[in-house]
């Protein structure tokens, strides 16, 4: 007796279709693994501003570590680090020196948006600034000095004529959960200074190594 349904006609797909998916499936791997690796583990930067001359120079190249994300394992005092820029600059009648954080505008993203500017990071702007002072530490800029907590800080990466000077934050706590970071070249750096101390989850990474120029690899201090 014959089966009444319609059998269903076989696909066969050509072995040339089988390649093309199979490689179309590795290159999805692939970018979804390095943007994994980037975003978690480590990134190259450029550097593009005067603001921590003479330990880094323009347009040296850099490879920024991220395990931080992975780890918890926020950055130290004098560690090098990259955050997203604030948008707000503050006067000396605009800052809280009980709250000196840095303002972001928290623009609203959708899901795409979102992965452009966070994971790609096209369109976001970077600063590259040194650690100075951990959440709940006493900071004083005074006499062309930095102290912590009432000791002056040594800081044996500045050039020896460099003064340290603010017309906006002198005398502050660092709140929990952020860092006040400065430029080693002090007088030609917007920094926290300027825009307030940087939250944590505004970190995007601490620089371990300079890859380029070639007589200048090494780790950066």
């Amino acid at each position: 007796m014959e089966d009444d349904k319609a059998k269903a006609p076989k696909i066969h797909m050509s072995d040339k279709t089988k390649n093309i998916l199979e490689w179309i499936i590795c290159i999805l791997i692939a970018v979804i693994l390095t943007l994994l690796f980037r975003y978690y583990i480590a990134t190259p930067t450029v550097v593009k501003q005067v603001s921590m001359y003479p330990t880094l120079e323009e347009n040296q190249r850099l490879i920024v570590s991220r395990t931080f994300r992975i780890t918890g394992n926020m950055p130290e005092r004098g560690d090098i680090v990259t955050f997203e820029a604030p948008s707000y600059i503050y006067s000396s009648s605009t800052i809280d020196q009980t709250n000196p954080v840095a303002i972001y505008s928290d623009e609203e993203r959708g899901i795409v948006s979102n992965f452009f500017y966070n994971v790609l990071e096209i369109t976001k702007r970077s600063y590259i600034k040194r650690v100075i002072a951990m959440p709940g530490e006493h900071v004083q800029i005074r006499d062309g000095k930095v102290y912590i907590n009432g000791n002056e800080l040594e800081e044996d990466y500045l050039q020896p004529d460099v003064i340290t000077e603010s017309e906006i934050l002198t005398d502050f706590i660092v709140p929990e959960g952020y860092l006040f970071c400065m430029g080693d070249n002090r007088t030609q750096s917007t920094d926290c200074r300027s825009f307030g101390c940087i939250p944590y989850d505004k970190i995007e990474g601490v620089v371990i190594c300079r890859f380029w120029p070639l007589n200048k690899i090494g780790t950066v201090k």
